[in-house]
């Protein structure tokens, strides 16, 4: 038996709002299996194995143009498995990058915490100071 999917019944089952399908429709990644005589979109259970492809690849930050091209590999061949593992590679370096960019911004925090936590007498946030450019006790 053939499950047919309204847009709404599709975007239920997959756990995102109608407004993803018709986004990722818009964008090539999405299409319907077909149109109903009353012409209303209708999605197969292939089309929903799909939507929920699509927004896994996005939950481990893949760009829509990696998911498309990841789509578009044929399954079974080595060929297919390097570049799959070059987008991995490429995706984990920009983590790692991203994850090293993050521990700078923490230690910037730490340092301003414990810059706002070290002189509180004269009302005046040190911080705030060094962010404007103030020099200490400049108004």
């Amino acid at each position: 038996m053939r499950a047919d999917y309204t847009i709404g019944r599709l975007a239920k089952a997959a756990n995102v709002p109608t407004s993803t399908v018709r986004y990722y429709e818009r964008v090539g990644l999405l299409t319907p299996s077909h149109r109903s005589g009353g012409n209303y979109r209708i999605y197969d259970a292939a089309d929903l194995d799909r939507l929920r492809f699509i927004k896994a690849a996005q939950g481990t930050g893949f760009t829509l143009d990696n998911i498309r091209v990841l789509m578009g590999l044929e399954s079974g061949t080595t060929h297919v498995c390097d570049e799959v593992q070059d987008l991995l590679n490429r995706r984990l370096a920009d983590v790692e990058q991203r994850m090293k960019d993050l521990k700078s911004v923490q230690g910037v925090l730490r340092a301003s915490l414990k810059l706002c936590r070290s002189d509180t007498a004269d009302n005046r946030c040190k911080v705030i100071e060094h962010l404007t450019g103030q020099k200490p006790h400049e108004k």
